[in-house]
């Protein structure tokens, strides 16, 4: 049922990736008018698998979204660490690497908690799928709104959830240079089949400033490769052009070890490669008049730091819940930035913090950390993973608070 007290306010959202469409919820269910604008044809599938924890675990419960998200869980089991020679250095769980709670956690498809948060929405609120937003006009009272497919129509507020590289941000805040906070990797990713037998599991090879990964949701699926590396200065210019990112990362990895030349292969053969900088956003202000951002818009935290999906869903909740309770849109979002702002940056310290796992940059830290893979004993594996009791910390860093649910009344 939805809130016959107020009216209902007009909002456009810009990106149907995983804050949006949890926006679009939660906005929908307190009786707000929701239009989506998404730049691609559909909803997208596929891709790697992201994990749901701490609080953001609480909103998909409060979504009714666990059953089915339980159902789709990929359950890694492992993650093996090997030499050049393809020897095993030592394997870890994913919980001892992130600091997650074995159990509780979920690990799911981007595409499939993509599809969780559209499918039931499709008859509820309206999706603009093959658009985008061409200009923006806050007037003061209403944000007038042209499309890049022509239309022309206006709303009481738009919320841009578009992603690192956001054209919300940039239409309202400007280019995305003073913002952008280059963290100095590089990545591709990418998928090969499974040639190697693997099931639930990932194997990481490291050099200083380097890691290839192979990492399989299941036994008989394709596998996702990744090639990562150190660069000092953002590559810009390989963006205009995939055939000279596929000569950067082919560079950066000329061993003939391990499977490396088959990752190599399989990356320049992939017609699903998707080739970034890894980084974040640090925005002074996350709104500006009647235009507000809401996950990686906003405060991207960087795959790095393995909470992007996680605190998108926390600020989906947080940002709708202060826009049905407070008196204006104004309000709504300086209440939205102050629960989030801290919440959002101790999760992005989460990338920045030192840990050399996964990305040990150093001869040094890579013998260090091979070390303590091959000594069994509970002590040097609790030096592994010291860095994930701060993990589980950011992950639970925000109690949610309990907004009036108008959809019971």
């Amino acid at each position: 049922m939805r809130p016959t007290s107020r009216p209902a306010r007009r909002v456009l959202i810009s990106g149907a990736s995983i804050a949006g469409p949890a926006l679009a919820h939660w906005l929908d269910r307190y009786g707000f008018e929701v239009t989506v604008v998404e730049k691609a044809a559909a909803v997208r599938g596929g891709g790697y698998a992201i994990d749901i924890r701490g609080t953001a675990r609480e909103v998909a419960d409060r979504m009714g979204l666990l059953p089915r998200l339980r159902a789709a869980h990929v359950d890694t089991q492992r993650i093996t660490f090997v030499d050049a020679a393809g020897t095993t250095v030592g394997s870890l769980s994913p919980e001892q690497m992130t600091g997650g709670a074995a159990g509780l956690d979920l690990e799911i498809r981007r595409g499939d908690l993509a599809d969780a948060l559209y499918a039931p929405l499709r008859d509820r609120v309206e999706f603009l799928f093959g658009d985008s937003i061409a200009t923006l006009d806050d007037d003061g009272d209403a944000v007038h709104v042209e499309f890049e497919g022509g239309g022309r129509r206006s709303f009481d507020l738009v919320v841009g959830t578009d992603g690192l590289h956001s054209n919300t941000r940039r239409l309202v805040f400007g280019p995305e240079e003073p913002f952008h906070h280059y963290l100095g990797h590089v990545f591709a990713g990418f998928t090969l089949p499974n040639e190697f037998g693997l099931g639930h599991e990932g194997v990481i090879w490291n050099e200083p400033g380097r890691s290839a990964v192979l990492y399989a949701h299941e036994p008989s699926e394709r596998v996702h490769g990744f090639l990562t590396f150190t660069c000092a200065t953002p590559p810009f210019e390989a963006f205009r052009d995939p055939g000279a990112q596929r000569d950067l990362v082919a560079s950066r990895f000329p061993e003939r070890v391990w499977r490396l030349p088959r990752l190599v292969a399989a990356m320049r053969e992939a017609d699903d490669l998707f080739f970034d900088i890894v980084s974040q956003i640090h925005l002074p202000q996350w709104s500006h008049g009647r235009v507000a951002l809401a996950g990686d818009a906003a405060h991207a935290t960087s795959f790095l730091s393995g909470q992007g999906s996680s605190v998108a869903l926390v600020g989906a909740y947080v940002l709708a819940g202060e826009l049905a309770t407070r008196a204006g849109h104004a309000e709504a979002f300086a209440a939205y930035e102050r629960r989030m702002r801290p919440f959002a940056e101790r999760n992005q310290a989460l990338a920045t913090g030192g840990g050399t796992v996964v990305t040990p940059t150093t001869r040094e830290q890579l013998e260090a950390r091979n070390r303590v893979l091959r000594d069994a004993g509970a002590t040097a594996r609790a030096l592994v993973t010291a860095g994930a009791e701060e993990g589980r910390a950011a992950h639970s860093g925000l109690a949610l608070p309990d907004y009036p649910d108008y959809a019971t009344g």
